[in-house]
C-alpha cells in the first residue's frame, strides 16, 4: 500500500493538482512579488493539464455522455463560486461580472471549442460526423438560456437598465434550472444515445476501442483530483488576477476583458479535452464539452447569483449591449447552420473560430 502511493505521489498528474492548491492556500488574499506570481502561473498551467488527464479517467470509466457531463458540471460549480465570492466582496465593481462571465463562457465554448473540435475533426477525416439529434437539443437549450438571462433583460422596463426585477429574476433562474436539469435527464436517460460518437456512417460508437476502462477504485481517485485540480484552476486564476488586471490596465484595455481572460484560464481544461477528443475522432464528445459547458455556465450560474443577490448591495446587470446582442445572435444562426446537417468541414470550424476572434477583439476595442 505504501508502495502504490508513493508511486502515485511520484505521478505529476497527482502531485501538481496538490501542490497547486497548496500553494494557493499559502497566498491567497496576498500581494506577491513577480517570481511568485510566475510560480502560481506555472502551477495553474500543470493543474489545468492535470484536470484534462483525470477528467477522461472518470470519462473512460464511466462512458459518455456521463464523462463529458462530470468535467463541464465540475467546472461550472467552481466558476459560479469564484463569481459569488467576487460578487460579495467587491459589489461596486461587480454589478457586470455575471453577465460578462457567463457571456464570455458561452462564446468560448460555443465559438472557440466548438470551432476547434471541428476543425481537428475535419482535419483528420474531411469530415467531422456528429449526431445532430442530440447536439441540435443541446444547442437550442443553450440560445434559450442565453436569451432568457442575457438578452430579455435589455428590453424590460420594470427597472431601469439592463437588469431584472426580483421576481424576474427568480423566473430566470427557475426557468434556467429546470431546463438545465431537463436536458441532463434527457442526455443520460430516454436519449443517451443521442450524445454518443457516432463514425463516419452514422452509427453509435458505444465504447473505446482500445485501452481497457480503469477500475472503480481509480476513477474515484482521479475524480477527486479532478475537483483538486479544478479548485487549483480557479483559485490560482483568481490569485494572478490583480497582475492581468494591472497588464489590461497598462494596456488601456476595458476592465471588462479581465473577465475575458479568467474565462479563458477557467475553460481550459474543458478545450484540452474537446481537442483530444477531437483527435481521436469522438467530434461528438467534443460538443457534449462544449454546448454542455455553455449550458452549465448559464443554468447553474443565474439561480445562484439570484440567490445571492438577497445579500448583493446595487444592481445586477445582466442585459447584454448591442455589439454582444449582435455577437450572440450571429453565433447562434451559424451554430444552427452548422449543427443541423450533422457534419462539418474546415469552413464551419474556421468560421466559428473567428467569431471567437470577433469577440474577443470587440471585448478588448469595444
Amino acid at each position: 500500500m505504501a508502495t502504490l502511493l508513493r508511486s502515485r505521489m511520484t505521478d505529476w498528474t497527482v502531485a501538481v493538482p496538490v501542490l497547486a492548491v497548496l500553494v494557493l492556500l499559502a497566498t491567497w488574499g496576498r500581494d506577491l512579488p513577480g517570481p511568485i506570481i510566475a510560480v502560481v502561473a506555472v502551477l495553474l498551467g500543470g493543474a489545468v493539464l492535470a484536470a484534462v488527464h483525470h477528467a477522461e479517467v472518470v470519462a473512460h470509466r464511466v462512458g459518455e455522455p456521463y464523462g463529458s457531463l462530470v468535467l463541464a458540471v465540475a467546472v461550472t460549480v467552481i466558476e459560479v463560486a469564484l463569481i459569488v465570492t467576487l460578487m460579495i466582496s467587491g459589489p461596486e465593481k461587480t454589478q457586470s461580472l455575471a453577465r460578462d462571465t457567463v457571456f464570455a463562457a458561452v462564446m468560448i465554448t460555443c465559438n472557440g471549442i466548438l470551432g476547434l473540435s471541428l476543425l481537428l475533426g475535419a482535419l483528420r477525416r474531411r469530415v467531422a460526423v456528429f449526431n445532430p439529434e442530440g447536439t441540435g437539443g443541446a444547442l437550442a437549450t443553450v440560445i434559450t438560456l442565453a436569451t432568457l438571462s442575457l438578452v430579455i433583460p435589455t428590453f424590460t422596463t420594470a427597472r431601469p437598465g439592463p437588469e431584472f426585477s426580483p421576481a424576474q429574476l427568480t423566473f430566470a433562474a427557475v426557468a434556467s434550472l429546470a431546463l438545465y436539469g431537463l436536458f441532463v435527464l434527457v442526455q443520460t436517460g430516454r436519449h443517451r444515445d443521442y450524445f454518443l460518437p457516432v463514425d463516419s456512417q452514422g452509427r453509435v460508437i458505444d465504447a473505446e476501442e482500445h485501452a481497457k476502462p480503469p477500475t472503480t477504485r481509480a476513477a474515484l481517485i482521479s475524480l477527486g483530483l479532478l475537483l483538486v485540480a479544478l479548485i487549483a484552476v480557479v483559485g490560482d486564476a483568481k490569485t494572478v488576477s490583480p497582475t492581468i488586471e494591472a497588464g489590461v490596465a497598462a494596456a488601456n484595455l476595458p476592465h471588462a476583458f479581465v473577465g475575458v481572460i479568467i474565462a479563458l484560464l477557467v475553460l481550459l481544461p474543458e478545450t484540452l479535452a474537446a481537442a483530444r477528443a477531437a483527435r481521436r475522432d469522438r467530434v461528438q464528445i467534443s460538443l457534449n464539452l462544449a454546448l454542455g459547458s455553455a449550458m452549465a455556465s448559464i443554468g447553474l450560474t443565474i439561480p445562484a447569483i439570484a440567490i445571492a443577490s438577497i445579500w448583493l448591495d446595487g444592481p445586477l446587470l445582466l442585459g447584454l449591449g448591442g455589439t454582444q446582442l449582435a455577437l450572440l445572435a450571429l453565433t447562434a444562426v451559424t451554430a444552427v447552420l452548422t449543427v443541423v446537417p450533422g457534419r462539418a468541414n474546415v469552413l464551419q470550424g474556421g468560421v466559428h473560430l473567428v467569431l471567437l476572434a470577433a469577440f474577443v477583439f470587440l471585448a478588448a476595442s469595444p
